[in-house]
């Protein structure tokens, strides 16, 4: 029985694993990014609730989560982070 590789090198194939590498690649960034933002509120002493952990652990956009690390640096509360959405 012969075997044939054409199955692998097929357009479709190679753009399900780029969209999948790229899933991957955007969910550990929203991971590490929102370690990092529960690390800055912790470090700044502030005050992080059930509800503030628990929507910076859901969040999956990597973007959003970068403007709430940039806020995070300056903000009164660890609510305040999520003031201008």
């Amino acid at each position: 029985m012969a075997y044939s590789s054409d199955f692998y090198k097929s357009y479709l194939v190679e753009e399900i694993r780029d969209e999948a590498r790229d899933e991957g690649r955007d969910k550990g960034l929203a991971e590490g990014r929102a370690e990092d933002l529960l690390l800055i509120l912790e470090e700044r002493g502030l005050t992080i609730s059930d509800e503030t952990r628990q929507r910076i652990g859901d969040c999956r956009d990597p973007e959003l989560l970068r403007s709430w690390v940039t806020r995070a640096v300056t903000a009164s509360t660890s609510e305040e982070i999520f003031d201008t959405e």
